[in-house]
């Protein structure tokens, strides 16, 4: 196998072990999964890096509170005096109304969402400044949370402690989904602003060496930027690059 593919999939392993156990990984676990790469400590400290930004605890849990702004921190806050109200049950009490929803019971189904709700905020946590709203996350991990739950009825398990993690699972996958769709819009949001700068920066050029407003042809002719590009600019900037003139069909004398 590629040493490359190799590394790659020791560290997804490695994620995924700290995933299992709430986003906490020690050293040892991390040296052992990657025994076979004869790494350096500068190495090491490179996935350590990476896990933490991650949020990942190595050896203890991270402190996510570090790295949430005002506005997830003053939502959390007032999230979780919301579910002050709500009981927070023994583990007895919980493992029954697992095995309870497990067989079919709706109403144990529904005392079981209402004992997770505080985990939710809790994993929330562990996602925190990674390109994701609190409010965002928590929404994603509560719709997991009933779909899971809606998972469990009548599946003639008896294990609850596997159904647990399953829950559990269910809401941190949500949540990554959740970081990798703002993360993807936030890289579009990115080119797409790249894109008109480009555009808006040789059309001021242009622009200010011939002293008017410039032509979609005459740009593309100076500036080796294609019409459809500098089309899309002006789509994407709501036609708001003043030096172009709005009439592309012109060549900057106004004579189509």
């Amino acid at each position: 196998m590629d040493r490359e593919v190799a590394f790659g999939q020791a560290l997804e392993q490695i994620r995924q072990k700290a995933k299992e156990q709430r986003g906490v990984i020690t050293e040892a676990e991390i040296r052992e999964a990657f025994a076979g790469f004869s790494l350096d400590g500068s190495q090491f400290r490179m996935i350590y890096e990476y896990l933490e930004k991650k949020g990942i605890g190595i050896g203890e849990p991270a402190d996510h509170d570090a790295v949430m702004d005002d506005a997830d921190k003053t939502y959390l806050a007032s999230y979780l005096r919301e579910l002050k109200r709500l009981k927070r049950p023994g583990k007895r009490e919980k493992e029954t109304v697992i095995l309870s929803a497990i067989a079919g019971d709706r109403a144990a189904g529904e005392r079981l969402i209402s004992f997770f709700l505080p985990d939710v905020a809790e994993v929330a946590r562990l996602y925190a400044g990674q390109g994701a709203a609190m409010a965002d996350l928590i929404g994603e991990g509560n719709v997991a949370l009933v779909t899971g739950t809606e998972l469990l009825y009548g599946v003639g398990a008896d294990d609850a402690e596997q159904a647990e993690g399953m829950l559990v699972r269910m809401i941190m996958d949500a949540m990554e989904q959740c970081i990798a769709e703002h993360t993807r819009s936030g890289d579009i949001g990115r080119q797409a602003a790249q894109r008109v700068n480009k555009v808006s920066d040789a059309a001021r050029e242009l622009s200010e060496e011939l002293r008017r407003k410039v032509s979609v042809r005459e740009l593309e002719q100076e500036s080796g930027i294609s019409a459809e590009e500098i089309r899309e600019a002006l789509r994407l900037s709501g036609s708001k690059i003043e030096e172009i003139e709005e009439t592309e069909d012109t060549d900057g004398s106004g004579e189509p």
